[in-house]
């Protein structure tokens, strides 16, 4: 069980949306809060990314080439040449339609920096503990060395928005959807201080993680602390200790999100009757089901699914 492929994908409530964004010295670009999770992909050249002042609890941030950013909850920020130079709000005058994305350009008239820039949909409303653990901002300098797959894909995304050939407009949509994978995985496997705690060392742990691969495999079986604490091969107690300290929430807690984030999932995505949905999340009846969901949602399964379509 990929548990990491998993959480995301009952997170994604849409495709990603992306614009290619050429700047060009002086430039200064002020992007609004956005649902969901933004990012950022130098594709050539410099920038900095400066936290609006209402938001501003991290330092203005140099990137180069390569580098990869990703902001957890999709905060606003602004996109310039230097911090210093002022900010302008982006005009539909600046966007050109075009394949596989389109462009914005803005500033002045020297050297340029070229940038993707896009959001990712997110249900920030009921965020997975693994999203809520992430840092405000991850910034992943460009070092094909230490996230090669990661630097593959910036490559890659590079050619294919530089120069478009037949099949791009498949091939680039395909490559963002991925590059969130290799975001959080990359930070996941980048040093001693990311794996000190959270999820980062739950998916690792030789405890944890059959626990946790044992609930997403199937959300339907009956688990107990006692039954995950023998997949993990720990007592009771130790198990469920651990558990909580590295996942920040107890088992039973965990298996209960997960059943309804699943059963979110098959309500947007499918049409399986509200007893299908019950049966594939562990609830013996529609009713218990529809009665847990509510408690979780605020409303009912029904309720939830039209408005899903709807949006």
């Amino acid at each position: 069980m990929d548990i990491l492929t998993e959480v995301l994908a009952s997170m994604r409530t849409g495709r990603p949306v992306s614009v290619r964004t050429t700047g060009r010295v002086p430039f200064g670009l002020r992007l609004p809060p956005v649902a969901g999770a933004g990012f950022h992909v130098v594709l050539s050249g410099t920038c900095w990314l400066v936290p609006l002042e209402d938001t501003a609890s991290q330092p203005s941030l140099p990137l180069g080439p390569g580098d990869v950013v990703f902001l957890r909850d999709g905060r606003g920020h602004i996109l310039a040449d230097h911090p210093d130079t002022p900010a302008e709000v982006e005009r539909e005058s600046q966007f050109s339609p075009g394949s596989p994305l389109g462009t914005v350009t803005v500033g002045g008239d020297g050297a340029p920096t070229n940038l993707l820039c896009g959001n990712y949909h997110l249900d920030q409303a009921r965020p997975h503990p693994l999203v809520r653990q992430l840092p405000e901002i991850i910034h992943l300098p460009a070092n094909p060395a230490r996230h090669p797959e990661l630097a593959s894909a910036v490559l890659l995304l590079r050619a294919e928005l530089e120069r478009p050939r037949p099949g791009s407009a498949g091939i680039v949509p395909a490559l963002i959807d991925s590059l969130l994978l290799y975001i959080l995985r990359a930070w996941l496997e980048q040093g001693p201080a990311a794996q000190a705690g959270g999820w980062a060392a739950a998916l690792g742990d030789t405890g944890v993680a059959p626990a946790l691969a044992a609930i997403h495999a199937k959300p339907d079986a009956q688990w107990t602390v006692e039954s995950l604490a023998a997949r993990a091969g720990l007592s009771r107690a130790a198990f469920a200790r651990r558990f909580n300290d590295l996942v920040g929430e107890p088992p039973v807690a965990y298996l209960t999100r997960w059943r309804m984030t699943t059963a979110a999932r098959l309500l947007r995505e499918s049409e399986a009757p509200l007893s299908t949905v019950a049966a594939r999340t562990g609830y013996g009846s529609e009713y218990a089901f529809a009665k847990a969901f509510k408690r979780e949602y605020g409303q009912a399964p029904g309720g939830y699914r039209r408005e899903a379509r709807a949006a």
